[in-house]
């Protein structure tokens, strides 16, 4: 990978961008064109076809979690799975992780970050579940956000045979699955149910009008550009006017975001998403909620995954756990 600062006289010129975290930036050129940086309708089916999820035993720490997996019913009759993995051994109702993952809306399965997941879990004694929704553009809006809000009803529904404290969900996503995640939110406060602890929204794709300062800056550089995201906003409205797109689909249109429950957003400070994300925190500010917002120097698309082992990933992966923490210890008091 050259050094994205290069161009060619002809090329357009960009905006400067924030400097990338040198860790990452080794990890970009070391990955080469494993990491996503464009992408076209036409790229979809090759980026599914080599997808590789994490086998059973990574996702359950080696017999630690026990999984087992559940379906319910979304509003047209399609059937969706659910992953549930629980600490095993555990008796008590345990808190509940409702994960959503990521993929621009294209790609990905239930499985995608359980390993992950199961780290933070098992550092704060909760449980995971997570939703196999459908991908756009087979199925577009809203299936998708419809699918994982069924997810998220079937699981406060059937928490307690499950083992599970309905009182104590907390919807995560990473990505689409972050603007997916947000989407519940205000779902499940529109709807009137069901009850939300916080949300976890790990550099959440909240924007279709991708015209934000940072997408201009990062386009064409780091992981996951303006291109790529215009390509999975498309596929998944679909023929929507671009002015009518519901908040469901596109939570940074939301004017009102009061009632809402407690927030945890992350992102990079060299990723298309940083704009949005940091709009959608301070709007929470705005109408009165709570949110904890960090913004990683350095840190692209996904940075945590694309490179585990760097300062800069540890970090954030220790402030989520803390947010975690402080929020389930207040449902101790």
């Amino acid at each position: 990978m050259s050094d994205p600062h290069s161009k060619a006289p002809s090329e357009p010129v960009r905006p400067p961008r924030p400097p990338f975290d040198h860790d990452i930036w080794r990890a970009l050129e070391s990955q080469g064109d494993a990491v996503v940086t464009d992408m076209r309708p036409e790229d979809v089916p090759h980026l599914r076809a080599k997808a590789i999820a994490p086998d059973e035993a990574a996702c359950t720490r080696d017999g630690e979690f026990t999984l087992s997996r559940h379906s319910t019913v979304a509003p047209d009759g399609t059937r969706i799975r659910i992953v549930l993995l629980r600490p095993h051994g555990r008796e008590a109702a345990l808190p509940v992780v409702f994960h959503i993952h990521g993929g621009g809306m294209v790609v990905g399965s239930a499985y995608d970050s359980l390993p992950q997941l199961t780290e933070l879990a098992h550092e704060v004694g909760a449980a995971v579940a997570s939703v196999e929704y459908r991908l756009a553009p087979e199925h577009p809006y809203p299936a998708a956000v419809e699918d994982s809000y069924a997810g998220l009803a079937w699981l406060s529904t059937n928490a307690a045979s499950l083992g599970l404290d309905p009182a104590r969900i907390i919807v995560h996503g990473v990505s689409a699955g972050g603007g997916l995640a947000a989407a519940v939110a205000l779902l499940a406060r529109d709807r009137g149910t069901p009850h939300l602890l916080g949300q976890m929204l790990i550099c959440p794709m909240l924007d279709h009008r991708n015209n934000s300062a940072s997408g201009r800056q990062m386009a064409g550089v780091g992981a996951w550009d303006r291109t790529a995201n215009e390509t999975g906003w498309s596929l998944y409205l679909g023929d929507i006017p671009h002015d009518e797109v519901p908040i469901y689909a596109s939570p940074a249109r939301a004017d009102d975001l009061s009632n809402l429950p407690p927030a945890f957003i992350d992102v990079g400070s060299a990723e298309t998403f940083r704009d949005e994300d940091l709009g959608y925190a301070s709007k929470i500010w705005a109408c009165g909620g709570d949110a904890e917002l960090h913004v990683w120097p350095g840190g692209v698309h996904g940075f945590d995954d694309l490179a585990p082992d760097a300062p800069l990933a540890r970090d954030a992966r220790r402030a989520r756990e803390r947010w975690l923490t402080r929020l389930l210890d207040r449902t101790r008091r």
